[in-house]
C-alpha cells in the first residue's frame, strides 16, 4: 500500500475542483485529522455528497448547518414556533393570550387585532411554514407610554435540562426567526430571565418595509443567571414592535446581560410602529435552540404541537356532548363528574365555559369545577337537586358551547 502524506491540495489556474480518483477507498483505513473541507466536497461512486464544511462548531451539509453541541431532536425550546395552533380562536382584540398558543400580546396606548394568518408564498413559505401571527395597529398612539410586545414564557426546568451551560459565558442558545413589518426600522428582542428580578440581554435586528426577514443571533451565559429545575417562569423571549420614550434609553445596552430598570428596556426607537395607522408586524418560524448554530427550523406535526400546546391550554368543544354527573351522597345534592383531561397539565388548572348550558327536568345547569388537578378534574351541576344515588346531565346544544383548562405560565 502507497501513503501520500501532503498539508495542502491547491487547484491551479482558474479550477476550482480537485477530484481524487481510486477505485476504492476503505473508509476503515482513511482517516482525515485537524482539518476543515470547505468550498464543497464530492464522493462520485460512494455514499457521502453536499458536504461543503465541516468544522468544530458545526457541520453544513447542502448549505444546511448542523450543531455539535445540543439534541438533534426536540431541541426547539420554543412552543408552536411555527404558528398552527390557535385553540382559542384565530383572531382578537383583547390582550393576552388570544390567538395563536403560547404566544402572549401586551400593550398600552393603541389597540392591536392579533390574529393567526396564512401563507402561500415568500421564502418562509418555502421553508415549508404555511402560518404566521400577525399584529395590526387598528387606533395610533404617540404617547412616550405606548408599547406593544409579544411574548413567549419558556419554563425554567425546560432551560435548566436543555443542555445550555448558562452559567458560562462560552455556551450559547441560539434563536431564528422570520418576521416581516410595514415599517422599516431597527426592532429589539429581549431575553428575560424570570428566576433573577429583571436580568435581561437585549438584541437588535433591522428590516425593511414589508419584507420577510430572517433574524438570527446567539446569546451567551452568564454568572447571573438562574434557572430553577421546576415550572415556573424561566426564560421570557419578547419580541418587541414598539416601546414609547417612557421605557427606552440611549445608554440601554446590547448584546449583554444587565438589570433593566422601568426606563431602560431597550434603546430609542427610531421608528414609531404604534403611530402608524394600520402598520403590521408578522412572525413565524421562532426556534430557540442550544448552541451557537441555528439549524433548520424543527418542524413538527401539527398532533405534536396541539399536545405540547396542551400542557398550558385545553379547549373543548362540547356541543350537545354530555357529561353524567352522579350524587353519591346519602342525601340531595350536587351531582359530580369527573373529566380526564387531554394532556397532564403544567399545574391544577383554571376553568372557564362557553354557551348556553341546559336546566330544568333531568339536566345541571353550568358546570362549576370542584377540584382540580394536573390531570383530571371534577365538573359538578349548578342545580342541587340531585336526589341520593341520582344523576343529572350537563349539556349544551349551542354551537359555540366549550370548556376549557388553563395552566399558563
Amino acid at each position: 500500500m502507497s501513503i501520500l502524506n501532503v498539508n495542502q491540495i491547491q487547484p491551479v489556474g482558474s479550477g476550482q475542483t480537485v477530484t481524487i480518483s481510486a477505485t476504492n477507498i476503505s473508509a476503515g483505513s482513511a482517516t482525515v485529522t485537524a482539518g476543515t473541507f470547505s468550498g464543497g466536497v464530492t464522493v462520485t461512486s460512494g455514499n457521502l455528497t453536499g458536504i461543503t464544511s465541516v468544522s468544530t462548531s458545526n457541520l453544513t451539509v447542502n448549505g444546511n448547518a448542523y450543531p455539535a453541541t445540543g439534541p438533534l431532536s426536540n431541541r426547539n425550546l420554543i412552543i408552536n414556533g411555527a404558528m398552527q395552533v390557535a385553540q382559542r380562536g384565530t383572531s382578537s382584540t383583547s390582550t393576552g393570550y388570544q390567538t395563536v398558543d403560547r404566544f402572549t400580546v401586551a400593550r398600552n396606548g393603541v389597540s392591536v387585532t392579533q390574529s393567526q394568518e396564512t401563507l402561500s408564498s415568500g421564502d418562509p413559505y418555502d421553508e415549508g411554514f404555511r402560518y404566521f401571527l400577525r399584529y395590526t395597529n387598528t387606533a395610533t398612539s404617540s404617547s412616550a407610554q405606548s408599547f406593544v410586545e409579544i411574548s413567549q414564557y419558556i419554563e425554567s426546568q425546560n432551560v435548566a435540562q436543555s443542555g445550555w451551560n448558562y452559567k458560562s459565558s462560552s455556551s450559547y442558545i441560539t434563536t431564528s426567526f422570520w418576521v416581516r413589518s410595514s415599517l422599516a426600522g431597527t426592532y429589539y428582542v429581549h431575553y428575560n430571565n424570570d428566576d433573577v428580578d429583571k436580568f435581561v440581554y437585549n438584541k437588535a435586528f433591522t428590516l425593511s418595509s414589508n419584507t420577510w426577514t430572517k433574524v438570527t443571533h446567539s446569546i451567551p451565559g452568564d454568572s447571573s443567571c438562574v434557572f430553577n429545575n421546576d415550572n415556573g417562569r424561566g426564560l421570557r423571549v419578547v419580541i418587541v414592535p414598539h416601546y414609547g420614550t417612557d421605557y427606552t434609553d440611549s445608554s440601554s445596552q446590547t448584546d449583554a446581560w444587565f438589570t433593566r430598570t422601568t426606563s431602560n428596556y431597550s434603546p430609542d426607537f427610531a421608528q414609531n410602529w404604534s403611530n402608524s395607522a394600520s402598520a403590521t408586524f408578522d412572525i413565524t418560524g421562532l426556534q430557540l435552540e442550544v448552541g451557537t448554530v441555528a439549524t433548520p427550523f424543527e418542524h413538527r406535526s401539527y398532533g405534536d404541537e396541539l399536545a405540547r400546546c396542551q400542557r398550558y391550554y385545553q379547549k373543548m368543544i362540547v356541543e350537545d356532548i354530555k357529561f353524567t354527573c352522579s350524587r353519591w351522597d346519602q342525601s340531595q345534592g350536587v351531582g359530580e363528574c369527573n373529566v380526564y383531561l387531554r394532556e397532564t397539565m403544567r399545574l391544577a388548572p383554571t376553568f372557564a365555559f362557553t354557551g348556553t348550558w341546559d336546566t330544568g327536568g333531568g339536566w345541571g345547569g353550568d358546570p362549576v369545577m370542584t377540584l382540580a388537578r394536573p390531570d383530571v378534574v371534577v365538573l359538578t351541576t349548578t342545580v342541587s337537586t340531585v336526589a341520593a344515588s341520582g344523576v343529572k346531565v350537563l349539556r349544551s346544544e349551542t354551537t359555540d358551547a366549550s370548556i376549557s383548562f388553563t395552566a399558563e405560565l
